[in-house]
């Protein structure tokens, strides 16, 4: 969970008002983040273009590393497979299993 600092949380009616000011804040880095409060609840977090892109391409890159270790994990378990190590299943076998 993110934690916020007191001026980091702001009602959306006052962010409705004042966007302007809380887009300077956010450019000029003054604030990290701005989380936009609707009945007292975070709606929204309001954050750079440059730290949206980073979070992006962070997101990215796990998603990456998750695929690639899925596929390595599943060329190994071929590999054991074709060595005789690990006995293979019938595709009917795992679908009937699910």
């Amino acid at each position: 969970m993110v934690a916020y600092e007191n001026d980091e949380l702001i009602p959306s009616s006052e962010f409705a008002k004042k966007f302007g000011t809380y887009l300077a804040q956010i450019k000029d880095h003054t604030v990290e983040k701005l989380a936009v409060l609707k009945n007292n609840r975070i709606e929204a977090v309001f954050v750079s273009k440059d730290e949206y892109e980073r979070m992006r391409k962070a997101l990215a890159f796990q998603e990456f590393s998750e695929l690639k270790e899925r596929i390595t994990h599943s060329l190994d378990e071929l590999e054991l497979i074709k060595s005789g190590k690990k006995k293979a299943h019938k595709i009917e076998t795992l679908w009937d299993e699910l």
